[in-house]
């Protein structure tokens, strides 16, 4: 090779220990689940190896098939996936990411595994929706207790079994959801797929649902109207006779992103069903497993922050331009600084609400912060991602860099389980059924009060803010706007480092800050933030 052809000023592979994060094992071990940080390290070193990040290129090129009919022209509705979508599923199922907490005793165990989410989701992002998913199902499935007996073990099982056979047969099972409708979208009460009873305790259910994922699933919680009003059904797959079900998939939606990730346009044409809680209560009963696919959501959003950032010090850290290292020319610190406290101030609010996660005692602080959260977090992602792409430069823009993937992933997070409105609303409505979650709340963010005087006003503006009822919809996404920030901020004073904390206060509450990235105030030591958050690469 010509002389010119010699690689210079690149940055070096990046091979890692992705659970090397200081704000998520503070949490980790804040938050009470310390004893699961061994088995995050094995999970993170995976993710970070050559292997692991193998894994996660090869499923995202490679996207699931749908194969509808056989060669001799039977239905089979079979969605045929690359191996290494398989390796990723392995892995996930058997560190328990799919379920472990609800049968796991030890405490802290939705700590344990909201870390794990957040590390091992940095391989690859398609993969955890069907994790995500059988995670909501159980406490779902709990409203019909006969079918949590028959089908809760199998959903928690360690074991990945693919392949569509009779429930009780498999060594574990994988569940999905399915509520949305093209008529309706978020509005499920538009539904019209129908629920007839059987007579012998089971519904023939007929109707489209628009966007079904992870439809190779051996179960879904679906939504019909039956007689008594709109329910909650669980359809599997495979009959216990072994007859498939008449669960025909239409046609794999061409998405974004998300891209290893089938997700379905479906029909049920007389598809046989179980009901799960009452009749005409099926949303409150899908909402229990809405409100823990929403913490993924965060979590989500939270590893690909993590991931970006990873990225971006790495290649500043070696890249050259100008006579100095980038991560050393005061504009690009300032940029890596900015999206390291992004980055941190996410991790921290979804550890918090994973540690509040299956404990009655906080369930009326979660009911709100995870719906402010939800809203902020994820609406944060895409302009985190496309920042700590364009550290990269021209690198960043390219497919091989992995960094177009995570890109058009984090859009898709503030998506799920309701848009940035739905969000948003979700939290008005929280505060005018519940008004007691607006005072859990504001005692949660209280208990940083006397800190930092930034904070201090932020909260005296909040409670003004919460105060005025005029026009509160239209005022919606600014006021939780203001109450993720103040959640924020109260959190990372009370824990993290003071660069950082400091560093938070005085551009998200104190105004000191601009519109873009990298617009911190001058007196922030943007050296000590992101050497905080820097990963180096293993040999």
């Amino acid at each position: 090779m010509p002389d010119t052809h010699e690689v210079l000023n690149q940055a070096p592979p990046l091979v890692y220990d992705v659970a090397e994060d200081a704000a998520l094992l503070d949490g980790l071990r804040r938050e009470g689940a310390g004893w699961a940080e061994d088995e995050l390290h094995e999970l993170g070193r995976l993710a970070g190896s050559e292997q692991g990040q193998e894994w996660g290129r090869l499923a995202h090129e490679n996207p699931p098939k749908l194969h509808t009919h056989d060669r001799y022209g039977h239905r089979i509705d079979e969605v045929e996936f690359h191996p290494a979508w398989h390796e990723l599923m392995t892995v996930a199922v058997g560190h328990g990411l799919h379920a472990a907490p609800w049968r796991d005793e030890r405490p802290a165990a939705h700590v344990a595994r909201a870390a794990k989410v957040v590390v091992w989701n940095q391989t690859e992002g398609g993969h955890i929706c069907p994790i995500s998913m059988t995670y909501a199902a159980i406490p779902a499935l709990r409203f019909n207790p006969a079918l949590a007996a028959e089908y809760e073990p199998l959903l928690a099982s360690t074991e990945y079994d693919f392949g569509l056979r009779v429930p009780s047969t498999k060594r574990g099972l994988i569940a999905g959801m399915s509520m949305t409708e093209k008529q309706g979208g978020s509005d499920v009460r538009a539904n019209t797929t129908t629920a007839q009873p059987a007579g012998d305790g089971s519904y023939v259910l007929t109707g489209h649902k628009w966007f079904t994922s992870a439809p190779m699933s051996d179960v879904f919680l679906t939504l019909a109207q039956a007689p008594g009003g709109l329910s909650c059904f669980l359809l599997p797959r495979v009959l216990p006779d072994g007859s498939r079900n008449r669960i025909f998939l239409q046609r794999l939606k061409d998405k974004l992103g998300n891209k290893s990730n089938a997700s379905s346009e479906i029909e049920y044409d007389g598809a046989v069903g179980w009901l799960i809680g009452e009749e005409g209560r099926g949303v409150p009963t899908i909402i229990e497993m809405v409100n823990n696919t929403r913490l993924d959501c965060v979590l989500g959003t939270t590893s690909l922050m993590r991931q970006g950032i990873v990225q971006a010090t790495h290649h500043a850290a070696h890249r050259r331009a100008f006579g100095a290292n980038l991560i050393d020319q005061p504009a690009m610190a300032n940029v890596l600084a900015d999206l390291v406290i992004e980055s941190e101030a996410a991790t921290t609010v979804a550890l918090r609400l994973a540690g509040a996660t299956g404990d009655p005692a906080q369930a009326t602080f979660r009911r709100l912060a995870l719906a402010v959260t939800k809203y902020w977090v994820c609406k944060r992602g895409p302009a985190h991602t496309a920042e700590a792409l364009e550290c990269l430069g021209g690198n960043g823009y390219v497919e091989e860099s992995g960094m177009p993937r995570l890109y058009r992933e984090a859009p898709l997070l503030s998506i799920w389980e309701g848009s940035g409105n739905v969000a948003a609303l979700d939290a008005l409505r929280a505060m005018g059924k519940q008004p007691e979650t607006v005072e859990a709340f504001l005692g949660e963010v209280e208990l940083a009060a006397g800190a930092n005087a930034r904070l201090d006003d932020a909260v005296a503006r909040l409670r003004k803010e919460l105060s005025d009822v005029d026009e509160i919809q239209f005022r919606a996404r600014r006021l939780v706007e203001m109450m993720a920030l103040v959640l924020q901020g109260s959190l990372l004073v009370r824990y993290a480092p003071a660069a950082v904390s400091d560093a938070f206060c005085a551009s998200r509450l104190g105004g000191d800050w601009g519109i873009a990235f990298g617009t911190l105030p001058s007196t922030v030591d943007t050296k000590a933030i992101i050497e905080r958050a820097r990963q180096n690469p293993k040999s």
